[in-house]
């Protein structure tokens, strides 16, 4: 039986994080696809994605340009790619690449990592457009957009998407359904036996340093309990956040895996402050060290977190709150509450040889069904 020809689609390919994670772990089910995207920074990009067939607009606009008008660009992006020659497209991103135009013969399967945070309010990483000078360019625009995307969500023959409460987001605002795949996380590390014992005992945090990440409410705890926090990433309010911290927070910067895994390795226990959280990677690759997860109750913590046994859950944005959990977090810790061993396991659920299984399944089985509709 002939193999369908398979081509990959995705957003943009200049910074890899949880998205590009999953789309790596796509195009290893699907070797000989090539992938599709809207922007591409080969610089900051594995060998896993460089070694492949990018295709990509050429000669974008650069700068403050950019900027300004691409919006407006990246629907026709999107649907000016010819996929003629492929029997099924399978796309990931937030926004444009649910944009394809396919023909009723050809399969179009979409990860949806969320609809976009910034056309339906939700927090986002910026908010540049908001101050007064752009909001009511921006508000038009947005609207637009909006109504654009609602099109672009009915295009796709199948949705997937990383959690129930992304799920339930893509019910809302599109009134379909998707199928939940949980997104691929390392979740098998190689121990450094040789590995010494901090000092001082830390809490880690890991994330890019953005309002909406609420890093700030993470230093006001920590300026209060007097612990030991180690922060890696960085970011817009990096500066910022510097200068409202305490002796006891420190600041990595951004880190190599080798490096995150080290420290969460080394780590009491990982903090994650950021609320409504569209699934979380970093808990689960804590978790995948055996370490417990401190995090705020809400978003898909909710699906990944078992509060007592693999970590704790903190509401509202409180200092105080979250400062007094911290406290409980940490007595719980040095009174081995906490199952390592168990909460190592519970981890492996989320692992990417899980993810490219389901995955791989889920597209095979579709396009057995789809064959038979066209």
């Amino acid at each position: 039986m002939k193999e369908p020809k398979i081509a990959i689609a995705h957003e943009f390919l200049t910074q890899f994080g949880g998205a590009e994670k999953t789309l790596e772990a796509i195009s290893e089910i699907f070797p000989d696809a090539p992938i599709f995207t809207a922007k591409y920074d080969p610089k900051n990009m594995p060998k896993s994605i460089t070694e492949r067939e990018i295709i990509y607009p050429k000669g974008l606009l650069s700068g403050i340009t950019e900027k300004l008008f691409f919006l407006f660009r990246m629907p026709t992006i999107f649907e000016n790619f010819d996929f003629r020659d492929y029997d099924i497209i399978v796309s990931s991103g937030t926004t444009w690449n649910k944009g394809i135009l396919t023909k009723p013969e050809q399969m179009h399967v979409t990860y949806i990592h969320t609809p976009p945070r910034f056309l339906y309010k939700y927090s986002q990483e910026t908010t540049k457009w908001q101050k007064p000078l752009f909001k009511p360019f921006y508000s038009y625009l947005v609207n637009f957009i909006r109504l654009w995307d609602y099109v672009a969500a009915q295009r796709p023959d199948y949705l997937v998407t990383n959690s129930e409460n992304t799920r339930k987001r893509i019910q809302k605002f599109y009134g379909r359904d998707a199928k939940i795949i949980y997104p691929p996380v390392e979740t098998s590390f190689q121990k450094d036996d040789g590995l010494k014992k901090a000092d001082t005992p830390y809490f880690l945090a890991v994330g890019r340093l953005s309002k909406y990440k609420n890093f700030d409410l993470l230093i006001k705890a920590f300026n209060e309990v007097k612990y030991k926090l180690i922060i890696v990433g960085s970011g817009l309010e990096e500066e910022y956040l510097k200068s409202i911290s305490g002796d006891n927070v420190v600041f990595k910067g951004r880190a190599s895996d080798e490096e995150k895994n080290r420290l969460l390795e080394g780590c009491m226990g990982l903090i994650n402050p950021v609320s409504d959280e569209d699934f979380g990677i970093v808990p689960v690759e804590a978790m995948a060290h055996g370490k417990p997860v401190l995090a705020h109750k809400s978003g898909g913590h909710l699906e990944t977190i078992i509060e007592g046994e693999t970590g704790l859950f903190f509401e509202g944005d409180d200092p105080k709150i979250l400062a007094e959990k911290l406290i409980e977090f940490d007595k719980m810790i040095k009174n081995k509450n906490f199952d390592h061993l168990k909460i190592t396991e519970h981890a492996q659920k989320f692992s990417k040889e899980r993810f490219k299984s389901e995955f791989e399944n889920f597209v095979r089985e579709k396009w057995e069904e789809h064959k038979k509709n066209a």
